[in-house]
């Protein structure tokens, strides 16, 4: 019964700026861990002395940070479910802001040795911890703080703005790549992408010090039923949306991550593409996802978020081979149409995601049950396969390694998309009305 008010019941929208600073704040998480993939082979030279060897120790520290994600999400829910929405958000994105200067400034391999490579694996599990805040509280507070009506487009915006970080981000490292050489590059160019965004991080705190507080959060104050024990709460109570929250996170992770991001290294280390123009068509397909994310979110609440899973679930499990296939091909136009659809689904689960996952808990213990589902999901799913795509490339010498892997998470969480209920207001109604 709560889990119904919580979706219908009375509400109270928070003003828009609230809510607008809230879903475009997601542009630096996104970009930094975005940054960190598309500069993966820059990295890999600077910090660890380049080759292949390198490559992976590079997507290996990406992949261990992203095991902190879980950790960071767990602490900051506590936060969001024990002292608002708003009081995390700023945590977050404050410690986001010195781990991202603090990686700027850092010295290389050239300069210290071995220990350069272990400094900036340090500062990305800092990241990854901090990271694991924010686009569970950010998401709970757009479900929270929109009409009923539109919570699908309004949480889609936020998976909009986090591409529109990932375009950012790989916009400027093309640019940085293509407009200075090898040596400058490697002995200080590197720096320029992480002082921008340690600027754009403190931006973000800025404007998120005039939110209000979700609506939600309110309403548990006013009725006594914060949770004292946010972790234990999620645990009793929400087991089964942790499950589901789970299994759609892991389809929307290992497709963004190795769907989107993990595209310009994987072009660069196939031989199909050099480092700039791999950079540029990922900056075309990133465009591609924040074009299709609103209407995807639109659609989610016309129709309901358990359709538009299960088409795009199947989209999943057939389509991805042969557009890696088309990636390798060796042909610039086909390379842009693989890369281009794929960006498109999975921005698409991405959109639909961000409001399905939040929509499985009612407001007490959301943003903790979201950490442990959806957050657990990620660190998973997304932080380790680019790791995993690299390295089942390199074993088996099969391009097409990462659209099976694709595929195979499609197929496992098919049944829980089958079996789920529906969740949008809309359709909900919908289908009482009709029956």
């Amino acid at each position: 019964m709560q889990s119904q008010l919580s979706l219908t019941g009375d509400h109270h929208p928070i003003p828009r700026s609230s809510l607008a600073v809230a879903a475009f704040s997601t542009v630096v998480e996104w970009y930094d861990f975005t940054l960190y993939l598309y500069f993966a082979t820059v990295l890999s030279r600077v910090f660890y002395g380049g080759g292949a060897q390198s490559l992976l120790i590079t997507l290996g520290g990406f992949a261990i940070a992203y095991l902190m994600r879980p950790l960071g999400a767990v602490f900051f829910g506590h936060i969001g479910d024990r002292l608002g929405r708003r009081h995390m958000l700023l945590i977050s994105v404050a410690l986001m802001t010195a781990a991202m200067l603090a990686t700027a400034l850092l010295p290389t391999r050239a300069q210290i040795g071995p220990a350069a490579g272990w400094l900036l694996l340090l500062l990305r599990c800092v990241m990854g911890f901090s990271v694991g805040g924010e686009y569970t509280g950010v998401v709970a507070y757009l479900l929270e703080g929109a009409h009923p009506e539109c919570r699908g487009l309004i949480a889609s915006l936020a998976s909009a703005a986090s591409e529109v970080g990932g375009l950012l981000a790989v916009g400027v490292s093309a640019l940085t790549v293509s407009l200075m050489d090898e040596p400058d590059l490697a002995s200080w160019g590197w720096r320029i992408p992480f002082l921008f965004g340690a600027a754009l991080a403190g931006s973000v705190w800025i404007a998120r010090s005039t939110m209000h507080e979700s609506p939600e959060f309110k309403r548990q104050q006013s009725e006594g039923t914060v949770p004292n024990e946010p972790l234990g709460h999620a645990l009793r109570h929400h087991r089964g949306g942790i499950a589901r929250a789970f299994s759609i996170s892991a389809l929307g992770s290992i497709t963004y991550y190795v769907g989107i991001t993990y595209v310009p290294a994987f072009l660069t280390s196939a031989g199909a593409l050099t480092e700039g123009v791999a950079l540029w068509l990922s900056t075309a397909a990133a465009v591609v996802v924040i074009l299709v994310t609103p209407f995807v979110g639109i659609l989610s609440d016309r129709v309901g978020r358990r359709p538009v899973l299960l088409a795009l679930c199947a989209g999943s499990a057939i389509l991805p081979i042969t557009l890696f296939h088309l990636m390798v091909s060796g042909s610039h136009a086909q390379a842009l149409l693989g890369a281009c659809t794929l960006a498109a689904v999975a921005g698409a689960v991405s959109a639909v995601g961000a409001v399905a996952t939040a929509e499985q808990f009612p407001g007490e213990g959301r943003v903790t049950g979201l950490a442990l589902g959806a957050t657990m999901a990620t660190a998973i799913f997304g932080g380790l396969t680019p790791y995993v795509a690299q390295l089942l490339i390199e074993r088996t010498h099969w391009n097409l390694a990462p659209g099976a892997m694709i595929a195979v998470v499609a197929v496992c969480v098919l049944p829980v998309f089958l079996a789920m209920r529906e969740t949008a207001p809309n359709a909900r109604r919908s289908r009482l009305a009709s029956s």
